[in-house]
This record gives C-alpha cells, structure tokens and sequence, in this order.
C-alpha cells in the first residue's frame, strides 16, 4: 500500500501550470467533521504546488491539522447563523494570515455565508467566481422547482406541506423510496440528512419530525422514488465561468458507496462520458451557473436519462479524482483563475480511481476488486507516502469511535451500575472530540 500511495504523488510533478506563490488560500468549512477527507485533499493540492495553506480545523482531531503541506490551522468559528460573530472570526484571521488569501468554501453553509456577505468578506479576502444565489442550488426543494420548471430529468417526488401525507400518494412512488431534508446544513447535530424509506409508517415518522421545531428550519422533507438500478450512480465535478462554461471537470462513476444504496463515494473512477457532460453543459447554461459544483447523476434505464439528484455549489470532497497529467484539479482551477492565470487545456486520465480507506474498511470483505483497482489506477484520500501524518491520526480517531462503540455494547453489572450511578458526572467532551463517521459529507 505504501509503494501505491507513493505512485499516487507522480501526478503532482510533472510539468504544471505556474502558480502564483504569493495568493496564500484559507479553506473555510462551518461543520463540525474531523474526518473530511477533502479537506485534506486541497491542503496537498494546493500544497505541493507550493501556495501557502490555511484552514479552519477542529483542532488536533482533523487529521489535516498534521499535514506538512498545511503553514497554519484556524479555529473553526462560530455557526454561519450567527454572521456577525463568523464575519469577526474570519476578519481575526485574515489578520493572522497577514494578507488577503483566496477563500474557499468546502461545505455548503460556507458557499451560502460567501456569497451572502461577500461584500464584507472582500475587504479582507479574494473570493473565487460563484453565482451570485447559490442557495437555489444547495437547497433541494429549490434546485427540484427550478429543474421542473426548465425540463430537467429528476426523479418523481413528493414534498408534503403539512405533517401528514396520504399512504397512497407515497405508494404510488414505490418503496424504498429516499427522504432527504432540503437544507441538510440546518439540520440537529447528529441527524442524517437522506435516508432509505421502506415503509408507510418510517416515512411518516421522517416527516413528523420534519415539522418539529429543531428539525423545520432544514425542511421540507422531500420524498423521491428510487430510479434506475444501484450501479449507475454518476457524478460530475466542474468549474463554471460567469458565461456558464465548462472550464475544467469530469464525470465519476460510484463504484462503491457507503451505506451502499445512498451513501457517500468510497470508490469512484473518472470515466469518458460524454452525453452526461453534455447534458451538464447544458444544464449549467440553464440555470445560469457559475462557480465549482458537484453534482449527483442516477442514470434511469427505462427513460434513457441522466435524473439529477444533488447540486451542490462548491467543491466536492472526492475532487481529487479529476486530478488530469499535468496534475491540474479543481482547487488548483480556483487558485489559477483568482490569481488571474490561465489554466491549460485538461489532459483526462481516464480510468484513474480514489479510494477513501475508512469508509472502505466496512466494505472491504464483500468488494476487495475495488480497493485493489483503486490502489493500481488511482488515489488514496487519506494515505500518501509524502504526508504520513494524517494517516496516522486518521487510524487514532477511528480505534476511539470503534472503542467508545464498543464500550455501550458491554453489559454492565446491576450492582457495579448503582455504584456508578453515584459518581459525579464528568465534563462534557471538548468541541473537538471526534464524532462518529458521517457518511452524508
């Protein structure tokens, strides 16, 4: 595996395009999950092309915090919906850093703050190209109308708006079916925000709790028939100019998903596919797009169409497999053309694959062809001979979240029970304790 991630870097030296060394790079992120692969994904990138890195961390529990390609990490700041409070934390920063740095959301509540207070944030950052409203792209319920509206293939779908729903009208979308909140950045701490439906009765608890008080500000729930078959999951990840064009991108096929029906990229590979990039084009051209997205594609057989499923504005965290011969990804695509260079025509690598290790280790009994193809064609997300550290935090955090699982598996003795329940309880864990894997980043 060491020889493999050693391989993994070759892409990073070769005769590139030049970057200008002086625009430092702040990656800003508001949720709170350590194990964000992508994260770590553009500290290298950007790294290794010897641009100074900045990041607001968790702290020591993000494994990026021990890069070597990372100058300093940043405290991650206050929730976006207290803007004043963020707007002062990022402007500490900008000071810190000492000049203005190129400001890059790695979530979507970052993509929404940027733009919504982007006349505050140019006073003490260069911020890249982005629609002026990306929020009618993040929010589902949104992007759904919008799709609608200009004849864009998405699934058939039900978003109730009152807390009860007709068991025929969900039956007539066929179960499972998928319920996914519509502002999933405004969900509880802790709460999924897509989940597989099997029956009646599950999907009318989702949507009860939709319409709680902690859950509405992230609705409304929406439900959507399953199409197409598992093993046609698509996505496509690009960089949009003002006019809407395609300046950099590919399209990615979900080899390997977890949890396997509606989960997050384990395994994805960069295959030629160029109906779905024209249709991607053209899509883009409607909505009047600008900026990085990653965009979920279901290809449905039976109406021989690319359904869209989520269309978010702002770099995916799997980016790393566009990753072409000069070594050009998205990130880099960000840093050229904020710094006014040009990019140079993308020289595809087809077939190249990523691996993220920790979500593949469930999976690795069942799909061990996947992690071998990965490891011969591609990149791994965590491990890199050149940048070991992360790895071995990575390994650190994960043995805690598998022992604290197991620790609540024991039994406890009655009479060792009542002897605990006397003891004071201790303090709650710090911020930057590292949470369960959250497979919806």
């Amino acid at each position: 595996m060491a020889e493999a991630a050693k391989r993994l870097t070759l892409l990073d030296c070769g005769s590139g395009p030049e970057f200008d060394t002086t625009l430092p790079v702040l990656l800003f992120r508001t949720n709170h999950y350590p194990l964000h692969h992508g994260t770590l994904a553009a500290v290298r990138s950007l790294g290794r092309a010897g641009i100074e890195v900045h990041a607001l961390l968790e702290g020591p529990a993000s494994p990026a915090s021990r890069s070597r390609y990372l100058r300093r990490p940043h405290a991650l700041g206050p929730r976006p919906s207290d803007a004043p409070a963020l707007l002062e934390h990022l402007g500490r920063t900008a000071d810190r850093i000492g000049r203005p740095a190129l400001l890059v959301p790695l979530d979507d509540a970052a993509a929404l703050f940027s733009a919504e207070h982007r006349p505050a944030l140019e006073g003490h950052f260069r911020l890249p190209g982005m629609s002026p409203s990306p929020g009618e792209f993040a929010d589902k319920s949104l992007l759904l109308e919008s799709c609608l509206r200009a004849g864009i293939p998405v699934p058939a779908s039900l978003v109730p708006d009152v807390p009860d729903v007709a068991a025929s009208d969900l039956a007539a979308l066929g179960y499972p079916l998928i319920a996914k909140f519509a502002r999933p950045w405004l969900l509880p701490p802790g709460t999924r925000s897509t989940t597989l439906v099997g029956d009646y009765r599950q999907a009318r608890g989702l949507l009860f709790l939709s319409f709680a008080r902690d859950h509405r500000a992230a609705g409304p729930l929406i439900f959507q028939r399953i199409v197409g078959d598992t093993g046609h999951d698509w996505f496509f990840q690009g960089y949009f100019d003002r006019n809407s064009d395609l300046v950099f991108g590919g399209a990615g096929k979900k080899r390997l998903a977890y949890p396997r029906r509606n989960g997050a990229t384990v395994v994805g590979e960069w295959l030629r596919n160029d109906r779905l990039e024209r249709h991607v084009r053209a899509l883009a051209k409607r909505l009047r797009y600008c900026g990085p997205a990653d965009l979920d594609f279901r290809y449905d057989q039976r109406a021989d169409a690319y359904s869209l499923l989520d269309y978010n504005p702002r770099l995916g965290a799997q980016f790393r497999l566009f990753t072409d011969r000069r070594g050009t990804d998205l990130v880099r695509v960000m840093h050229l053309l904020s710094s006014g260079r040009r990019v140079p025509r993308p020289e595809p690598v087809f077939g190249r694959r990523i691996l993220v290790e920790n979500h593949y280790l469930p999976l690795m009994a069942a799909a061990p062809a996947h992690g071998l193809a990965a490891l011969r064609e591609g990149e791994l997300a965590w491990l890199a001979a050149d940048d070991l550290a992360p790895m071995a935090t990575l390994v650190r955090q994960s043995l805690r979240v598998v022992a604290g699982k197991a620790a609540r598996r024991v039994p406890i003795p009655a009479g060792l029970g009542r002897r605990l329940a006397r003891v004071p309880a201790a303090a709650p864990a710090p911020a930057s304790a590292p949470p369960a894997v959250d497979v919806n980043q």
